[in-house]
C-alpha cells in the first residue's frame, strides 16, 4: 500500500489531526476540533480530510485512527465514498487503539493504554491481538479523562452533603458551577458534557499532591489503567516468560501520581513486561496504516479500500 501524497489523520474525541505527506517529506498539517460519538463518525472525518486535502492541493490516499469508531462505520470503502475525490484511490481506516500502537511500539510486541478523554488498551503478540476497554463513558473508559473527572465531580457532592470528606476539588468546580446544586442540570443539558466532566481530570492531577480525595482517585486511575494491560497481555501471551514492551500515551500520564503508580503496579503485576517511552504518535501510526506487512496481526483489525 503505497502512494505518492499521503493524507494521515488521527481522530480523538477531543482533537483531530492530519498530515500530508509526499514521498515521505512533510507537506502540511492540520488540526480540528473533536468528533461527537453520539453522532456518525465517518462524516464528520470526510469532512475535515476533504478540507486538508483541499489545502494540500490533493491527496492519493487517505488513512485514519479513529476514536469511537465502530464495526458499522469500520467500512473505509464507505468512507472513500464520503470523500468525493476521484484522486483518493486508497483508504485505510483503523480504531485508534490499532494507530495509538503502530506509532508506539512500530512492529514490536506488546501493550499500548491510550488515555485521554477516553481510554484503550491495544495488545499485539505473535499471533493474537487483543483490545481491553474503550466502551466509551457510560460502559467503560476506566481510569480515562472522564472516568477522573467524573469521580471528581461526584467526591466534590459526597463532600457538599457531607457523606465524603472535605477535598480541595471543591473551589475548582466551584469556579464553573458557583451554585453546586444547580450544577447537574447545567451539566446535563450542555452537549459537550463528555469533554466537560473529562476537563477536571487536570484539576485531579494538579491537586493529587496536596488532597487526599485527587491522590486517591489519582491512584485508582493508574490501577484500572495497569489491570487493562495486565489483561490485554493474558490474551495475547504463548509463553508466560515471554518479555513485552508497554507504552503509556495520552494526557492522563502527564499527572506524576498516574504515571508513578502505574509504573509500579506493572513492575509488580507483569515482571516480564518492559515500561518503555513511544517511538511515535497516533498520527505517525495512522500514516503507517498505508504500509503494513502481510500476514501482520492488526491486518485483521483495518480496513482498506483500493
Amino acid at each position: 500500500m503505497t502512494s505518492s501524497v499521503l493524507l494521515g489523520i488521527d481522530v480523538g474525541q477531543t482533537g483531530m489531526r492530519a498530515r500530508v505527506v509526499r514521498d515521505g517529506s512533510l507537506v502540511l498539517e492540520g488540526e480540528a476540533s473533536g468528533v461527537r460519538t453520539d453522532e456518525a463518525v465517518l462524516p464528520q472525518v470526510a469532512a475535515f480530510a476533504r478540507e486538508i486535502a483541499a489545502a494540500a492541493g490533493g491527496v492519493d490516499a487517505v488513512t485514519a485512527g479513529i476514536s469511537g469508531l465502530t464495526s458499522a462505520e469500520h467500512d473505509a470503502a464507505a468512507f472513500r465514498t464520503l470523500l468525493a475525490d476521484e484522486r483518493v484511490v486508497l483508504t485505510v481506516i483503523a480504531h485508534d487503539s490499532t494507530t495509538s500502537y503502530l506509532g508506539s511500539l512500530g512492529d514490536r510486541w506488546g501493550a499500548v493504554v491510550a488515555a485521554g478523554t477516553g481510554v484503550v488498551t491495544l495488545a499485539v503478540g505473535a499471533r493474537r491481538v487483543a483490545r481491553v476497554d474503550g466502551w466509551g463513558h457510560i460502559m467503560g473508559d476506566a481510569g480515562s479523562g472522564y472516568w477522573i473527572g467524573r469521580a471528581a465531580l461526584e467526591a466534590v457532592m459526597r463532600a457538599h452533603d457531607g457523606r465524603g470528606p472535605a477535598t480541595e476539588l471543591t473551589p475548582r468546580v466551584r469556579e464553573r458551577w458557583p451554585d453546586l446544586e444547580s450544577a447537574y442540570i447545567a451539566l446535563q443539558a450542555d452537549d459537550r458534557r463528555v469533554s466537560v466532566v473529562a476537563s477536571f481530570a487536570a484539576a485531579v492531577a494538579d491537586l493529587a499532591g496536596t488532597d487526599a480525595v485527587a491522590r486517591a482517585i489519582s491512584e485508582a486511575a493508574a490501577e484500572e489503567l495497569a489491570l487493562s494491560v495486565r489483561a490485554a497481555l493474558a490474551r495475547v501471551r504463548d509463553d508466560g516468560d515471554e518479555v513485552f514492551d508497554v507504552c503509556a500515551l495520552g494526557g492522563i500520564f502527564r499527572s506524576p501520581v498516574i504515571r508513578g503508580r502505574f509504573a509500579a503496579a506493572v513492575a509488580r503485576d507483569l515482571p516480564t513486561a518492559r515500561l518503555v517511552e513511544p517511538e511515535g504518535d497516533g498520527l505517525a501510526g495512522a500514516l503507517s496504516l498505508a504500509a503494513l506487512p502481510p500476514g501482520h496481526p492488526l491486518l485483521a483489525h483495518v480496513s482498506v479500500a483500493a
